[in-house]
């Protein structure tokens, strides 16, 4: 391992023997880290934090601390961070809490920029991309390749579903379909993320589908039950391919608790 001699590393922390700490870097003692990842200068790891391969950790991240939650009372949780991320300067996640999981998971390939803050039994997919100061309350789940613009905020319990893109400066206070573009403050929707479902290889057919099962949702006048039932209806007219992402839509009009952003 290239640990810098001025790094802190509990002796019963585990580190793969590819695994660099830069100067000044704390690490505790029920870290687990995986192969090939960096952590750069200033950076403190501590609680029941299991890291991945390939990870990059920046300058003064603070990653595992106890969960930002009134009714935490020292048990111990966990949080869970996959391979590839890249985790930017002054990035803080939190560990999860009993009334939860117990868990804070991240997925893989993501990007976090400066100051991102994930709370407590977070669940962050794959793809996704945190840019500066963006940040998530307590149990908000997002789902794979959404885009989280600079400054944006999400309200606790809310899900984001994939390929959304959510603006800058966007106080998000309920939950946001798959594949929706919103911003403001309150948040309100724009349309769908085109540009980029287009660059992930969603076909035409497939985007005509998403617009069309967008209007039905935002712009038919239809009660929410009204566009459930037109959703279901329109998605059995179409091919498999362009199906797909129309249940999507659908499916997650059934899982939202807080209601959406309409």
């Amino acid at each position: 391992m290239a640990i810098h001699p001025t790094a802190l590393i509990d002796p019963n922390a585990q580190l793969d023997s590819t695994v660099e700490v830069g100067p000044y870097s704390i690490i505790g003692p029920h870290v687990k880290i995986g192969a090939r990842t960096k952590i750069g200068p200033h950076v403190v790891i501590d609680g029941h934090t299991t890291i991945g391969s390939d990870n990059h950790f920046h300058a003064y991240s603070s990653i595992g601390g106890p969960p930002q939650d009134k009714k935490y009372g020292g048990e111990v949780t966990y949080l869970e961070i996959g391979d590839r991320n890249l985790i930017r300067e002054f990035c803080t996640f939190n560990c999860g809490t009993v009334q939860d999981k117990g868990i804070t998971r991240i997925g893989s390939d993501n990007w976090f920029l400066a100051y991102v803050h994930i709370a407590h039994d977070c669940v962050v997919g794959n793809h996704t991309i945190f840019s500066n100061n963006a940040a998530l309350a307590g149990h908000v789940h997002v789902g794979d390749w959404v885009i989280m613009s600079g400054f944006s905020a999400v309200h606790q319990f809310c899900q984001i579903g994939a390929h959304a893109f959510v603006g800058m400066n966007t106080s998000l206070t309920q939950d946001v379909p798959p594949f929706v573009l919103l911003s403001g403050n309150p948040a309100q929707a724009h349309g769908v993320n085109l540009e980029g479902l287009k660059r992930r290889g969603y076909t035409r057919e497939q985007l005509n589908a998403i617009r069309h099962a967008y209007k039905l949702i935002y712009k038919s006048g239809l009660t929410l039950d009204e566009a459930k039932q037109s959703l279901d209806a329109y998605a059995a007219e179409l091919s498999a391919e362009a199906q797909l992402p129309v249940q999507q839509m659908r499916s997650f009009l059934d899982v939202s608790t807080r209601g959406i952003v309409r």
